[in-house]
């Protein structure tokens, strides 16, 4: 592969969908997945996303056609975490202080996306299967001669600046910005980037896998349609040579030396694979008549855990739609709420903040810390006219989760931190005067 324009992209679309794929005629073998003899010879082998005995509906598993098996390898051993971090870990702050972050930039020197990923905070236990990590990646170098793959958890990836090109076992995947990727648990990937210096946010999910949520009385469209997500076709590679298979297991960066390729599946069919969907597909639905909805109305994806309802993560956006209410506040409004919030602006200006959260840069609201709009942000909405307006170039997400965010030391001392944050509401002043008024 090169990190040139000329590759030609294809893949096969929906979500969750049981696949079948083969870059040589006749990979797949017929009526069985693991005969005597498998065609080309070639080996068969499993790879389990969940609990053989979970009910069918839950399952995911993929049958690969592969040069050799996964086992073939060298022995781990640790190499340094750099600054990723996963929960639980003893450094770091557990604040209900609200925290803002300006855009971490692009080093100079060369780093690849796993060395360029650094860790905002995390919650729950990996090891426990429950919780989620924030990065952020800040990356110039495409992998050479190294892959990884991620036993803790699968990771949502959402660029901000430059293409993310992944070349997977099941073959490769693009996104740009306003476009995200979904790697699973345990699937093994090299990382180029097209256009150079690149940036981006990423949700470690240690929990269950990320789904669509149901839809409930908004029927049977809306949000994100499953015929948008997209998944790769078979593509391997068979070069032999001195290889480093970096892994995140138990928290820690492990390598081991490999002779050949990682990424050799020949065909494959199931439904545990990589995917990517193009946020600009994204049929929001709002309000028409008066208030705000909840932000839960614009979950992409969602992770459940335990009660109904309660997740361990959702992803959340907040595209380009229309403002039609009539005598209503129209941004969010003030609120505390039970999940933890984490959000991240793709492009433009988000319309609760326009001062101070810009494409690249974070903020963390964790369980129960108020927030909403700044002074200027209130003052706008309370003083303009409510006609139709049209919110265009503008992408900000959530990662919203059930358990608080513990930040790390990087992140609690990073020259990005916005210590200031907390100022953009001490304008707000007391209005009240003891005499009613119309509303």
């Amino acid at each position: 592969m090169n990190n040139g324009d000329t590759i030609k992209l294809d893949y096969q679309s929906g979500f969750g969908n049981e696949f079948a794929t083969e870059a040589l005629p006749g990979a797949l073998p017929e009526g069985q997945n693991s005969p005597q003899r498998p065609p080309y010879g070639l080996y068969a082998e499993l790879v389990s996303g969940t609990a053989f005995t979970q009910p069918r509906n839950d399952n995911l598993r993929t049958w690969l056609y592969r040069l050799r098996p996964s086992a073939v390898h060298g022995a781990f051993s640790r190499i340094d975490n750099g600054r990723l971090r996963t929960s639980p870990f003893d450094e770091g702050l557990l604040t209900p202080q609200q925290m803002r972050w300006d855009p971490t930039p692009v080093p100079d020197e060369k780093t690849d996306l796993i060395s360029g990923m650094m860790t905002i905070g995390a919650n729950g236990d990996a090891n426990a299967q429950a919780g989620i990590g924030v990065h952020i990646y800040a990356a110039n170098s495409s992998m050479v001669d190294r892959y990884f793959y991620n036993a803790d958890g699968e990771m949502l990836f959402v660029p901000q600046q430059g293409r993310l090109r992944l070349v997977t076992e099941m073959g490769v995947l693009e996104a740009a910005p306003n476009e995200i990727i979904v790697v699973p648990r345990g699937i093994k990937f090299r990382a180029d980037l097209p256009d150079g210096p690149s940036r981006g946010y990423v949700c470690e999910n240690y929990g269950a896998a990320l789904r669509l949520p149901d839809l409930g009385p908004i029927g049977s469209n809306g949000l994100a349609n499953a015929r948008d997500f997209l998944s790769p076709v078979a593509s391997f590679e068979d070069v032999e040579g001195d290889f480093e298979l970096v892994t995140k297991f138990g928290g820690n960066l492990w390598m081991a030396p490999i002779g050949h390729s990682p990424v050799d599946v020949v065909a494959w069919h199931g439904n545990f694979g990589p995917y990517k969907y193009d946020l600009a597909t994204f049929m929001a639905v709002g309000s028409i008549s008066f208030d705000h909805p909840d932000p839960s109305i614009y979950t992409v994806l969602t992770s459940p855990s335990g009660p109904s309802g309660l997740a361990n993560v959702d992803f959340v956006i907040f595209p380009p739609r229309w403002l039609v209410g009539e005598h209503t506040f129209r941004p969010p409004w003030y609120h505390r709420n039970v999940m933890s919030e984490f959000m991240g602006l793709i492009l433009g200006e988000y319309d609760a903040k326009p001062e101070g959260f810009v494409p690249g840069g974070a903020s963390l609201h964790n369980m129960m810390s108020p927030h909403g709009p700044d002074d200027g942000a209130y003052e706008k909405a309370t003083g303009s006219e409510l006609k139709p307006e049209f919110l265009g170039a503008t992408m900000a997400f959530m990662f919203e989760t059930r358990y608080p965010v513990k930040i790390t030391d990087w992140a609690a001392n990073s020259p990005h931190n916005q210590d200031a944050y907390q100022e953009c509401w001490q304008g707000l002043k007391k209005n009240f005067n003891g005499k009613k008024q119309e509303c």
